[in-house]
């Protein structure tokens, strides 16, 4: 297989996921990307902008063992990852294995648990393995999280902890569709109120796990010449000397940015990086990661505008 045949699901998959989720293409090529650079995504959105379709669709589209977990103040530790129970028949513990075995996992309404049972995910997420009394068990190689969050209502809410910010790719802001997807989306699905079912589409399979097997070394193997590295560096390293910002970006987001530039990049058929993949991707790699200081915080500015300002001030490569 060639570079090309990234760019070929790619395409497969915006065509299919888009009879049936309007207007989130954005959220939708950060999962791709999130899925080829072996990240995860949280996706921040009010209620019913279909964020639980768009990764219900995502997941059957690349073929995908799919699990939803919803996040719950009383969800204990054990609901996600499992636990040993012990069998009287034979004498002997068993596992009992949680849905966080999966290739796709759904983390719906991840504020909503206490930090405790949010940390569940964080070896899940950065070793890609669970330890079940002292025994590592391994996960999927496919195996990705997107969690979704809602930004509006704060009341049994739990904001999730830097550290496990910090496990996440990406944050992609789920926003509302404009008029026309807003229109496309009623004459398509305006007749029913309940969850659609993705039989009814005839979505396609585009790709299976050989093909994330095969693209993840292309896309970690791809050419990042000098300059994009100092570019990528440059830009992280600016968040944390701005006065508008208490907490920067850690090394492990330069990292991030680096390697999701690189999966933009064989998106478009390239197998190589240019400034526009770091700087399209530089915001939803950097908005979670960055506490704005208390003065900046009076003065009304927001992480949106900082990062603008840092894309503005660093030169990008020629």
């Amino acid at each position: 297989m060639s570079i090309e045949r990234i760019g070929e699901v790619w395409n497969a998959l915006r065509e299919n996921v888009g009879r049936v989720v309007m207007g989130q293409e954005d959220a939708l090529h950060l999962m791709m990307v999130a899925l080829l650079a072996e990240g995860h995504v949280l996706l921040e959105g009010v209620p019913g902008t279909a964020k639980t379709l768009l990764a219900r669709s995502f997941a059957a589209c690349l073929g995908h063992e799919f699990k939803r977990i919803q996040f719950t103040p009383d969800l204990m530790p054990g609901d996600i990852v499992g636990t040993n129970l012990f069998d009287f028949r034979t004498n002997e513990f068993q596992v009992t294995r949680g849905p966080i075995f999966t290739d796709f996992l759904l983390a719906d309404e991840i504020n909503r648990t206490p930090p405790k049972t949010q940390s569940a995910l964080l070896e899940a997420m950065q070793e890609r393995s669970v330890t079940l009394d002292g025994k590592s068990h391994a996960l999927s190689m496919a195996f990705m999280v997107v969690a979704t969050q809602n930004p509006v209502e704060h009341e049994g809410t739990y904001p999730l902890p830097e550290a496990q910010l910090d496990r996440f790719l990406f944050k992609a802001l789920v926003d509302y569709p404009d008029r026309d997807q807003e229109l496309e989306m009623v004459r398509v699905h305006g007749h029913r109120s309940a969850m659609p079912s993705l039989a009814d589409f005839g979505l396609a399979r585009v790709a299976d796990a050989d093909f994330v097997r095969w693209a993840r070394p292309v896309v970690s193997q791809l050419r990042l010449a000098e300059e994009m590295v100092a570019y990528v560096v440059d830009l992280v390293r600016a968040t944390r000397n701005h006065g508008s910002l208490r907490c920067g970006a850690s090394p492990r987001a330069a990292n991030m940015l680096a390697t999701a530039a690189r999966a933009a990049a064989t998106l478009e058929g390239r197998d190589f990086v240019i400034p526009d993949d770091v700087k399209e991707l530089f915001r939803p790699v950097m908005r979670h990661r960055l506490l704005l200081s208390p003065s900046a915080e009076v003065d009304g500015a927001t992480t949106e505008e900082v990062l603008g300002q840092i894309l503005e001030q660093v030169p990008a490569p020629r």
